[in-house]
């Protein structure tokens, strides 16, 4: 009786049909509603991998408050899902269905219907459908939304063809951005902001037979179709059906060339007509219309076609394909020509619209299919950490890439696309690409030759996916272990930062640039400028960041010393792109305080274009330009006015783009800024080779994590072992000791391989393809007795020799930032392995992790300790030096403190007493030599002869020599009298003075 009299109130006061004659209304083939939630109870508060009800919200005050009410006004049952909430940031509830059954089939239906309690609130609640995908968690979001504006109990109706797939945040990439509803997860509600409020919410269901568009679609081979001039472009139609079954119904198709800037019968011969797919017509049969071009003499830029297609019976394509006139005669064209004369020329025929485009980077997801890569002539799109094609595949990126490019083919002059990504160590973001070690473990291995190779494979492998931009090398010089990006930075002294800067050659290949067309180099990125290794604990200013981002202080020796030389190495090396710091700088003694990097003009125009000479172009970093002070108008002026020449505005670069035209209209950016901006980008565009070859050459793609660029990377992570102790020669080890092997990261080829894989902030488990440290063990020592217990509860009894791998797990950035729930600490379960296994027999502990931890008070008990940085997929290389098959010979890049209260401890630091100095490594490679005192004035004379020649191969072995030696007196007691001058001999080494490194290593030997 109650639902029957709400169902008439509601026909007279909104003049809805009730429910129970909607099947009357819309024809008897109608399928009877199929209910989602009645909230009775059938589907409890709950949250995946179970079915249910759960809240969200941007912090603890968000997520709204919950429960099934009996109300007597119910539209169905007795009860109602009811809340209140108070939301600032965002908020919400989800049901999604259970993740280990089958995903529900939506596709037989039109729409979705629920009974909202209305406020008459005027504001919009967004309404959001999941599709495809592992589970209501991973899978795409299709959304749209309805505005509360009446009072009282009403049945919203929402057809499917309604919603649109929502790009600006998919937790896998996207599935395929196609609504098919055979796979769906549930549904999701994203209430208002601002004010408080209370809803009601009953009845969800799915209502009326399937729209032929849902299931019928007529689809294009592409968006977009070149055609050089005179020549005939040919346009597939096909028609598609959900489950690929046959057509139902027919299907007619008229299409018509009409618009666009081509000239009907002076540019093309212009086409009209109609076709129709039968019904019982398979799915995926084609019917192609062909368009002529025709040709004259004019050198002219690009002309499109559009391909007007009107369609009855199934679903139209979402866009109007457009057959493209390729430009042709212009000078910028002209291969012949001087980069800098077809930079010239193209620059002269660009309005202020396109040149503003060129300017603008965004997000591959905030661009969905493309159609504004044309229609804000965008210059650049990225993937940001984790934003990846579905699948993740090397052919799966090139053809996403190549969308992409092909869309920039509709532009007038069809200026190609560059497009970027963080291959920080490594095609991080692809699944089964070689990962190398980070920069810290390569800084270990103190070989140039190693980091050149580094890069060379990692520009190898992300060019043969169509990407010819790498966002590395990072030139931080780290200052302070507590910053959650360490591990990107080669090691805290600049002279072994720039030592490592071969990265930029392997990447690039020749100075000059010329290499940068190869399809095995890629134009590389010099970030993050300047001091952003410097900056001090507790001064940054984003969220719960505790350094990251933060504000370095320095005195303007020490700027130059310690943060810009580097760049300078960099801008000697011909670095293509240069990326700003979120960091501010202080310099003390100017009396300007803290100025965010992204608005210093003074060192991006002064310093690093003007005095270093760089010419390439400035790339923002993600959404930077946003964290500076004043409005939006102000943060692009301030920004592109301090030198910045591309802004990386993920998902706001339409206002970017329209707010830049404002300014330079307005008079406040001036046209000679914004010519030498694009200037710059063309030229790199030009140098690789672009506008020649846009698509992804992928002749190189069977060498992505082939066993030549895995031996790179297998080498790599041998040579950034750093033997810290080796008590009683316990390492290497022999293939005949049987050896109990525990720890968190011994198995583990995610903690192996740290943040920057596959995702952003990198994550545990089996994630990608390599090899783990246990696994590298057997590998090494087939027949041997190895045994693995994760947390060491295994049995000890019986064993030669305990291996513990501990460490850290991944993170990136400021989300690793100690303080910002991390510390240097090793966990509470990697401790007890430790104590446990070391406590019963010989043992060596391997510390897996971006940065030192403190390990002090078990090193007594400890006979060997190696740290191993973070090194990547190849864990065979860390078992090379276990067992011998390669000598240790790394050093530690950072000083290793005793505690946390000494951070920041760093070579050349008046006060110094670490737990290993800066330099430290022992080596299974030579015997140290014998001889004390008299040998050490011996190598004196030595490396005064090297350094006076010039010879740094030989400087490098007399200093190392004499480096083994104190190493054997000292052992393990490393006072400070001994710490500070070893670790000033390693900068004295690496600064190419190496009779001054022989002389603080034999005060060092004295002081032992």
């Amino acid at each position: 009786m109650r639902r029957t009299a709400l169902l008439v109130s509601a026909a007279l006061l909104t003049g809805l049909l009730p429910l129970a004659s909607a099947g009357a209304a819309t024809g008897a083939e109608e399928p009877p509603p199929v209910p989602v939630d009645r909230f009775e109870g059938e589907v409890p508060f709950a949250s995946q991998p179970a079915e249910g009800i759960f809240t969200w919200g941007g912090d603890s005050d968000d997520p709204p408050r919950l429960e099934l009410a009996a109300r007597d006004d119910a539209p169905e049952g007795d009860k109602v899902l009811s809340g209140t909430y108070d939301i600032s940031g965002y908020g919400g509830f989800t049901h999604d269905f259970a993740a280990n059954e089958p995903g529900h089939d939506w596709s037989a239906h039109k729409g979705i219907r629920f009974w909202w309690d209305g406020k008459n609130t005027g504001k919009k609640v967004n309404f959001e459908i999941k599709d495809g995908g592992s589970n209501g968690e991973a899978s795409e979001l299709w959304t749209t939304s309805f505005t509360d504006e009446w009072t009282g109990w009403h049945q919203v109706e929402i057809p499917f063809t309604d919603f649109a797939y929502r790009t600006d945040y998919q937790p896998v990439g996207g599935i395929d951005q196609n609504l098919g509803l055979t796979e769906m997860w549930g549904y999701a509600l994203t209430l208002p902001t601002g004010t408080p409020g209370t809803f009601a919410m009953d009845g969800v269901e799915l209502y009326g037979k399937a729209d032929p568009a849902l299931t019928t679609k007529v689809l294009t081979g592409a968006a977009v179709y070149p055609v050089k001039e005179g020549g005939t472009a040919r346009v597939p139609i096909s028609v598609a059906t959900t489950g690929s079954v046959p057509l139902g119904e027919p299907v007619t198709v008229a299409y018509e060339s009409a618009g666009g800037s081509a000239g009907a019968g002076t540019d093309y011969t212009p086409v009209k007509g109609e076709f129709t797919f039968p019904a019982g017509t398979a799915s995926g049969a084609a019917h192609t219309v062909s368009v002529p071009t025709l040709k004259d003499k004019a050198a002219e830029s690009a002309e499109t076609i559009p391909l007007k297609l009107t369609v009855t019976g199934a679903k139209a394509p979402a866009e109007t394909p457009q057959v493209v006139i390729d430009a042709h005669g212009l000078p910028y064209l002209d291969t012949r020509l001087p980069v800098k004369r077809r930079v010239a020329d193209l620059l002269s025929r660009m309005s202020l619209d396109e040149k503003a485009g060129q300017m603008t980077q965004a997000e591959r997801n905030a661009v969905g299919t493309g159609g504004d890569i044309a229609a804000y002539d965008l210059g650049s799109l990225l993937s940001g950490g984790g934003s990846t094609p579905t699948p993740n595949t090397a052919a799966a990126w090139a053809k996403m890439i190549d969308g992409f490019q092909l869309r920039a083919q509709a532009t007038r002059f069809q200026i190609p696309l560059i497009y970027g990504v963080d291959a920080v160590h490594g095609h991080n973001n692809l699944v089964g690409a070689t990962v190398l070690p980070h920069n810290i473990g390569i800084g270990a291995t103190r070989d140039p030759g190693t980091a050149e190779k580094a890069g060379a494979v990692t520009a190898a492998e992300v060019r043969a996916t169509g990407i010819p931009w790498d966002f590395a090398p990072c030139l931080c010089v780290s200052r302070d272990e507590r910053w959650g990006r360490s591990y990107a930075s080669f090691g805290e002294d600049p002279a072994l930062v720039k030592q490592m800067e071969t990265v930029v050659q392997g990447l690039q290949g020749a100075r000059s640039g010329k290499d940068l067309d190869r399809n095995d180099k890629v134009l590389a990125t010099a970030k993050h400028f300047v001091g952003d290794g410097g900056t001090e604990y507790g001064s940054s200013t984003t969220g719960s960041y505790t350094i990251d981002q933060g504000v370095t202080k320095v005195t303007r020796q020490e700027l130059e010393a310690v943060h810009l030389a580097p760049f300078q190495e960099a801008v000697d090396r011909g670095i293509g792109t240069v990326m700003p710091s979120y960091s501010s700088l202080d310099i003390i003694g100017d009396d300007e305080g803290p100025v965010k990097m992204h608005a210093d003009g003074a060192m991006i125009n002064g310093v690093l274009k003007d005095r270093m000479g760089f010419d390439g172009f400035v790339i923002s970093d993600w959404q930077a330009i946003d964290q500076l002070p004043g409005d939006y108008a102000s943060d692009v002026r301030t920004s592109v006015n301090a030198g910045l020449d591309m802004i990386m505005v993920p998902s706001a670069y339409k206002d970017f783009r329209t707010t830049l035209i404002d300014e330079v209209k307005a008079g406040r950016i001036g046209e000679q800024r914004i010519d030498d901006a694009v200037s710059r980008i063309l030229t790199q565009k030009f140098k690789l080779g672009l506008f020649e070859k846009p698509y992804a050459d992928t002749s190189g793609a069977a060498a992505i994590g082939s066993a030549g660029h895995r031996s790179v990377a297998r080498t790599a992570a041998a040579e950034s072992q750093v033997l810290l102790k080796n008590a009683g020669g316990v390492l290497p080890l022999k293939k005949s000791q049987k050896v109990y092997v525990a720890g968190s990261n011994a198995d583990d080829i995610g903690n192996q391989t740290g943040g920057w894989t596959v995702t952003w902030q990198g994550s545990s488990g089996k994630i990608t393809d390599g090899t783990t440290v246990l696994e590298g063990m057997k590998k090494a020592a087939p027949g041997a007795t190895i045994s693995y217990s994760k947390d060491a509860s295994a049995p000890t009894d019986g064993y030669d020799v305990g291996v513990v791998v501990v460490g850290e797990t991944p993170y990136a950035e400021g989300i690793g930032d100690v303080g910002n729930g991390n510390d240097l600490e090793l966990t509470a379960a990697d401790r007890a392995a430790v104590d446990k296994v070391c406590g019963a027999m010989k043992c060596a502990v391997l510390i897996v992790s971006g940065r030192p931890q403190l390990i002090g008070d078990r090193l007594g008990d400890i006979d060997a300790l190696v740290a191993s940085w973070l090194p990547g997929t190849e864990g065979d290389g860390v078992a090379d030096v276990l067992y011998g098959a390669k000598p240790f010979t790394g050093q530690l890049p950072v000083t290793w403190p005793k505690s946390q209260a000494q951070l920041p401890i760093n070579v050349g630091d008046t006060a110094y007493d670490p737990q290993f100095p800066f330099g430290w490594g022992l080596t299974t490679l030579r015997t140290p030599p014998g001889g004390g005192t008299l040998t050490l004035k011996a190598l004196s004379l030595a490396a005064a002869a090297a350094q006076k020649a010039g010879s740094a191969e030989a400087g490098r072995a007399v200093v190392g020599k004499a480096r083994l030696l104190v190493q054997q007196k000292v052992g393990q007691d490393i006072t400070p009298a001994v710490a500070k001058p070893f670790a000033d001999a390693d900068h004295l080494l690496l600064s190419g003075r190496y009779a001054d490194a022989v002389a603080k290593l034999t005060e060092a030997y004295r002081a032992a």
